[in-house]
């Protein structure tokens, strides 16, 4: 029996660049996999170490670090979709896991403490 083609749907869309992103990202090299997870880790690492540092260094407290973590989290997002349009280089992939590390980090401890 013959397969039926597929209509073009949003969805079917939606699953064909996924499949093409995720087959990309089998297809490359164990460098850019381990330096993307090691970026993604040390984000984390990061974010932990610079809340719990800079909570008690900073005179306004909580909320100074975490409006003035936002603020350089949202200045490299608004830097990478203006400069990078197509696939991104691994310059900035690490900076992006980086990216969401530290803000993983932050929401993790915002759970934590219960704010």
């Amino acid at each position: 029996m013959t397969r039926l083609p597929v209509q073009r749907t949003r969805f079917q869309g939606l699953i064909s660049r996924l499949g093409t992103r995720v087959a990309g990202q089998v297809r490359r090299s164990w460098r850019t996999g381990s330096l993307a997870a090691l970026a993604l880790l040390l984000g984390f690492f990061s974010g932990q170490n610079l809340t719990s540092f800079l909570l008690f260094a900073s005179p306004g407290g909580r909320p100074v670090v975490v409006l003035g973590l936002l603020l350089v989290m949202e200045t490299l997002v608004r830097l990478r979709s203006r400069l990078v349009r197509d696939e991104p280089p691994l310059g900035w992939v690490i900076v992006d896991n980086l990216r969401i590390g530290v803000t993983y980090s932050i929401v993790l401890e915002a759970f934590k403490v219960g704010t």
